[in-house]
């Protein structure tokens, strides 16, 4: 009876023209109820749900209140937005009374659309402000247990340089007693701990993250962490503990432990503050001073690239409770710190998966386990044996012939060491290093059901920790192609294992940011990843990385000044004017205006320096196309002459400027960006066009995929440079050349070009080098080669540019390039090859957007699902509207979709928010494949 009522109640408002309309994910600065916020207008933002189509916000009125009594009686006492006539929902500035630090405040928004209704208010969120001056800290000063002389420390030694500091390094336990001596309302937790750090309170862990906090460039920025402990304390005596590792603060230069760098800011420090409020109105503070005691930890080896080691019999029970005695323990020592200090806004790295062992096989006394993924992480183990009983494992991503780990192309030797304490089962897991690896090789140890006459610990369980960045993963793609499925996967496993505090090159061997991935991979990224502040993150990292005269170096942070080959990896326009073309693509992807503010300084100093550097405007310095495939192994641009990636890059980045001065406000500098455009233009195609061939430079796919799309080629050549791209792929068999700078743009000028049947024929294959290949030689993430060559990387970041092809070709989803941050969407789904059905969906700033289309002999299906307070244009593969229905009518008879004739043969069809089924009927979608 009561289904029969709400059925009715439902046919019954949805006659009257009822609209549920509901206002949810509100956002701070881009992260739900976040903690930390510096900014003094920091942006808010919601989206917007409705029963109804063509949904559009019209009005909307936001409520700030700093405490929820008020914001309960609809009382902004903070800010009151009143109703404002706009149909912004996204990247609205807060404009009330000044906030103050380490404060909570609320909120909620309440908006009107344009069928006339009214929500209610929405869910109340909050955030939290940070401590953003140094007067906020209240007194809290840096404390260590040793530290480097300011002689020995070298904050950006070169690839050659000898090692000139060994020192005393003890990675240390910090701690404080206090007493929490009224009821709470609320305590909240700031801490920095360099390299990394572990916090706990009366003995148990705060938070799940792992490697806190985020590299930066130490001499210049550091980031701390807020926590809400309120639960984890308890009315009268409480202690803090901190545990310190090193990072990329300081590389130990061990003998016999591995090391891309030699870098030293100084040993292992802390700066904290813990924000007490009680409910009377009171606070309190608790800080890292003189106060505080410290001695050694178990942990008596800690190297980012080298590994880490553990003696448990070196454990003090109860270290971090308030009852422990440390009266053996000796004063701290006080030190300065980085210049800046910043909330980290970024997410945190965490465990987020788990492997358990697919295979296990003997090699001589050794065990090697095979976990079935190539993933970034940690192992974990599970042991019993007796007190100063000694495990070490090797992680490696490949093997050698015999069957044993191969370290060899990701940095050797890494291992770790666990000493037992001999005290029943005990678990293990390293806490401040990680590494890329499929396989561990245990010594010292037999696994549990396994035959031996040893009298080793027997290893009870091992796990693989999978850590990366928590962002949200916020895009899903699948098809009918297993192929395209598994390389999804692919491409997938090397984002996730090196999206860490930055995007990394490898989870292993480097760790480093290499910047040309962060445009070239972003959008990859971006449709899958809900990666926005790590993005703004990196651009912090360059800004701090910039030389004074401009230079951008081709790593951010940069922690180690590459002389090898000269400036070649230090200076390539191509990595560098990352510092330019991703701020625009962020602005482009979310509205972030305020990144193209904070960055504009950055952009202008790094484009004068490319200035400085070109001869005849021609900017030839660099890499250039890192690992195509040509005759040689992989490494410096082979195919394509030095200059032609650099230049057109360069050229790129002036447009883009000028856009952004534009925008800014700065028409004269927009004119003269316009104007240097000019003369890199004509020198680009005066040094590498070839009229009567139509190529530039050798012809190579990425030469004149490039000049292509950075609309270097003057309109006349366009189609026949197009052409070309083509018939070298055709001429190659369907092979790909391109590298890494190239790659992407290839597949960006033939999608829109209309050639994604290109795309289709170099990708789907396995016989070649390129993501097929790899796959068929076993591989598990995307590889550092074409060719998933054995002596590199088999877990790299930069050539997964068919992930971005995913979803705005198979899928169809991309933005209307009028519009930003998605509030113009375009639904264009390419039917190629053997594909028959493909489905896509990503979480734009507005909602989810949704692309899912079924070939069916003579039919095709296509459901699209359209966020509110947005619009789409759909194409769909019909010559005629009629044969087109959407639910069970004819489309011609919706009021609310709109025909607007035809492209490409396609059928165009405007429509609002909403969910939409639409039936092609009566002809062959084989019809409309791309050719």
């Amino acid at each position: 009876m009561q289904r029969k009522l709400l059925l009715f109640f439902l046919t019954f408002a949805s006659l009257q023209g009822f609209s549920q309309l509901t206002v949810v994910r509100l956002k701070c600065e881009s992260k739900e109820a976040p903690l930390g916020i510096e900014s003094t207008a920091p942006r808010l933002s919601w989206q917007i749900r409705s029963s109804s189509r063509n949904v559009l916000q019209t009005a909307c009125r936001v409520l700030v209140a700093d405490d929820l009594s008020s914001l309960k009686k609809n009382t902004g006492n903070v800010w009151d937005s009143k109703k404002v006539l706009s149909d912004a929902s996204i990247q609205i500035k807060f404009n009330g009374k000044k906030l103050s630090p380490a404060k909570t405040y609320y909120w909620k928004v309440m908006v009107w659309d344009n069928g006339g209704h009214a929500s209610a208010w929405s869910k109340v969120s909050n955030w939290q402000t940070g401590l953003p001056a140094k007067e906020d800290w209240k007194g809290a000063q840096w404390i260590a247990y040793d530290k480097i002389p300011d002689s020995l420390i070298t904050v950006l030694p070169t690839d050659g340089k000898k090692d000139k500091y060994i020192g005393n390094n003890v990675l240390p336990l910090l701690r404080k007693r206090f007493v929490v001596k009224k009821p709470l309302k609320k305590a909240t937790l700031f801490i920095c701990g360099l390299g990394q750090f572990e916090a706990s309170i009366n003995g148990k862990k705060i938070g799940d993250h792992f490697l806190d906090p985020g590299w930066t460039k130490y001499d210049k920025q550091a980031l701390y962490v807020p926590f809400d402990v309120t639960k984890n304390l308890q009315s009268g005596g409480n202690a803090i503990g901190v545990m310190l590792g090193n990072g990329f603060y300081y590389i130990p230069p061990v003998t016999g432990r591995y090391r891309k760098l030699k870098g030293a800011f100084g040993f292992p420090k802390m700066i904290c503050r813990l924000a007490l409020e009680y409910n009377d109105g009171t606070t309190e503070s608790v800080v890292s001073d003189a106060s505080w005691k410290t001695t050694k930890s178990p942990v008596t080896f800690s190297s980012i690239y080298g590994g880490e080691d553990y003696d448990a019999q070196l454990e003090q029970k109860g270290w971090d409770s308030y009852s422990f005695n440390d009266a053996a323990w000796k004063p701290v020592l006080l030190l300065e710190g980085p210049q800046v200090l910043n909330a980290q806004m970024a997410e945190p790295l965490k465990v987020m998966q788990t492997f358990l062992p697919r295979k296990v096989s003997s090699k001589g006394n050794d065990w090697v386990f095979d976990l079935g993924q190539n993933a970034s992480g940690i192992p974990q183990i599970t042991v019993q044996g007796k007190r100063g009983d000694t495990i070490r494992i090797y992680p490696a991503e490949l093997l050698k012939e015999d069957g044993t780990i191969n370290q060899r192309p990701t940095g050797s030797p890494y291992y770790l060491t666990y000493i037992l304490k001999g005290d029943g089962a005990e678990t293990w897991q390293p806490r401040f290093t990680y590494y890329g690896y499929r396989y561990l090789q245990v010594a010292g140890a037999v696994p549990k059901g396994q035959k031996s006459d040893s009298t080793l610990p027997v290893l009870l369980q091992i796990k693989g920790l999978h850590t990366r960045n928590s962002a949200d993963k916020v895009g899903s793609f699948a098809c009918s192609s297993d192929l395209f499925n598994r390389t999804y996967s692919l491409v997938d496993w090397s984002v996730k294992s090196n999206m860490a505090s930055l995007f990394t090159d490898c989870p292993h061997r480097e760790k480093l940011g290499w910047l040309e991935q962060d445009h070239l991979m972003g959008n990859s990224i971006r449709y899958t990843y809900d990666a926005v502040n790590l993005f703004r993150k990196q651009l912090h990292d360059i800004r701090y990385s910039q030389l004074a005269d401009g230079l951008v170096p081709e790593t951010a942070p940069e922690y180690l000044k590459f002389e090898w080959g000269g400036d070649m990896f230090r200076d390539s326009p191509e990595w560098g004017s990352t510092s330019i073309i991703l701020p625009w693509y962020l602005y482009q992807w979310y509205g972030d205006r305020d990144v193209l503010e904070e960055n504009y300084d950055v952009m202008k100093k790094y484009s004068a320096y490319l200035q400085t550097k070109a001869k005849g405007y021609v900017l030839s310095q660099g890499l250039g196309d890192w690992y195509d495939l040509g005759p040689n192994p992989p490494g410096v641009s082979q195919l394509t002459p030095m200059g032609v990636t650099g230049t057109a890059i360069y050229y790129y980045d002036l447009n883009i400027l000028s856009k952004i001065a534009n925008l800014l406000g700065e028409q004269e500098d927009a004119k003269s960006f316009d104007a240097l455009a000019v003369n890199v233009k004509k020198a680009f195609n005066d040094s590498f066009f070839h009229a009567d061939t139509k190529q530039y430079a050798t012809g190579s796919q990425t030469a004149n995929a490039m000049a292509v799309y950075m609309n270097l080629v003057e309109p006349q050549y366009k189609q026949a440079v197009i052409d070309n791209i083509v018939k070298d792929i055709r001429s190659r068999n369907n092979a790909l050349t391109a590298g890494d700078i190239g790659y992407r743009y290839l597949l960006c000028v033939l999608h829109e070009a209309g050639r994604d049947d290109v795309i289709y024929d170099m990708n789907s294959r396995s016989d070649v080098p390129g993501y097929g290949y790899q796959l068929a030689k076993g591989a598990t993430a995307l590889t550092e080669s074409w060719a998933a060559l054995s002596r590199v990387s088999n877990n790299h970041l930069m050539l997964g540019h068919i992930m971005e092809w995913f979803y705005r070709g198979l899928a169809g989803i991309e933005q209307d390039n009028r519009a930003i941050a998605f509030k113009k969407i375009i639904i264009n789904p390419q039917i190629v090859g053997d594909v028959t059905s493909a489905k896509g969906s990503f979480e734009s700033p507005y909602g989810r957007v949704v692309s899912d289309w079924k070939k069916d002999g003579d039919n095709f299906r296509l459901t699209v699902e359209i966020p509110a307070n947005t619009t789409a244009v759909v194409y769909l593969p019909a010559a005629d509207a009629s044969k087109i229905k959407e639910g069970k009518a004819a489309v011609l008879s919706h009021k609310n979709i709109q025909p607007l004739g035809t492209e490409g043969g396609k059928i165009k069809l405007a429509i609002g928010s909403g969910v939409y089924r639409f039936t092609v009927t009566n002809k062959s979608a084989n019809d409309f494949a791309s050719k």
